[in-house]
């Protein structure tokens, strides 16, 4: 009888492949093949688990299939029409998304941000699409001298909202969240609203104080279902976050993958009947956005040890699964999220 299982989402770890990646514009992206091709790529134990045995992955010089896996293997194709961690996370408790969430490529209405900017008493700062680095970078000097909220977009689902901590304090911007995602309803009704904090000279360093406000699931998923029958449900890193905490008993967010990685180890010791539910996000926000391969292979590099330790303090009546909630190929042209199909890898104790 499962007494635990602990879901580990590698946060746009996708393995290509997607039947409708041409509708994304996202032909030919494969995150598992761009990382993997970097020197800096070493997972021996994600091959043991069966990474590189999923149909059609990626090969690369130093792994490839094994003979004999100790999980259990495959990849997962998304049915939900979006490519970013809401809809990926919901999918994975059940919850598919057929109607997409809108996109913003223009920006935001002026309905919005003159309502936004009443209610914040702040001005609206570049409103289009936009890297996070790049944005305060371009709109950081404007921000000081004017304390107007750098507002952009991207390729997904999000109203985002940038601000230097010696401008706006931490619970101001999450408040002006909150007021963001009242006025986003309806045909306006993003994914999420996230906060962006920065701070330092120029060139400016975001901070790990990053908060998402996201949608509300449309319906009931599997967090809701264990946690009416009496179940834990442990949301870590971003996780309750993305379902609006609708269904989680606990939370507990994380301000990096290391930290992500010392929190589950400590649901490994902690004594609850249920699902632990994690996401690491760094391997998306760090260097899938920012397009930088090495960087993320050496991130999997370090998750990859941390699983040889972690898989042997799993108990009797344990279930690990490994997964992502979509790509974000490092090769790739821009700097969005990527379609792609994404592995599946579980060792049960």
């Amino acid at each position: 009888m499962v007494n635990r299982v602990f879901i580990i989402v590698m946060d746009s770890f996708g393995v290509g492949k997607a039947k409708d990646a041409k509708e994304f514009g996202d032909e030919g992206a494969d995150t598992l093949a761009s990382v993997s091709s970097s020197k800096y790529f070493d997972a021996p134990n994600l091959t043991s688990l069966g990474l590189f045995n999923i149909d059609n992955a990626a090969r690369c010089d130093k792994y490839g299939p094994v003979k004999e896996p100790i999980g259990s293997y495959c990849r997962l194709e998304e049915e939900s029409r979006g490519k970013d961690s809401t809809v990926g996370h919901w999918e994975l408790a059940g919850l598919v998304s057929t109607v997409p969430f809108p996109l913003f490529p223009n920006g935001f209405p002026d309905e919005i941000i003159s309502e936004f900017e009443k209610q914040t008493k702040r001005k609206v700062l570049c409103n289009k699409p936009y890297s996070g680095t790049d944005v305060i970078r371009d709109y950081g000097e404007e921000h000081l001298k004017t304390g107007g909220l750098i507002v952009y977009t991207s390729g997904d689902s999000v109203f985002q909202i940038a601000a230097h901590k010696s401008i706006v304090s931490i619970d101001e911007l999450y408040e002006d969240c909150l007021i963001a995602r009242k006025l986003l309803s309806g045909k306006y009704n993003v994914s999420r609203v996230i906060a962006r904090p920065f701070e330092g000279d120029f060139p400016y360093r975001r901070t790990s104080e990053r908060h998402d406000f996201s949608a509300v699931p449309t319906s009931d998923t599997l967090c809701d279902v264990l946690l009416r029958q009496g179940y834990d449900v442990i949301g870590v890193g971003k996780t309750a976050d993305l379902f609006a905490e609708k269904g989680f008993s606990e939370n507990f967010r994380t301000k990096s993958n290391e930290d992500g990685m010392r929190v589950l180890h400590k649901m490994l010791r902690k004594d609850f009947h249920g699902l632990c539910f994690a996401n690491l996000v760094d391997f998306d926000t760090m260097y899938g956005h920012r397009r930088d391969k090495d960087g993320y292979a050496k991130a999997i590099s370090i998750f990859d040890e941390f699983l040889k330790e972690y898989m042997m303090g799993l108990e009797d009546d344990d279930v690990m699964i490994l997964t992502a909630d979509h790509g974000n190929d490092p090769c790739y042209t821009g700097t969005d999220h990527t379609r792609e199909n994404v592995p599946c890898l579980v060792i049960e104790k």
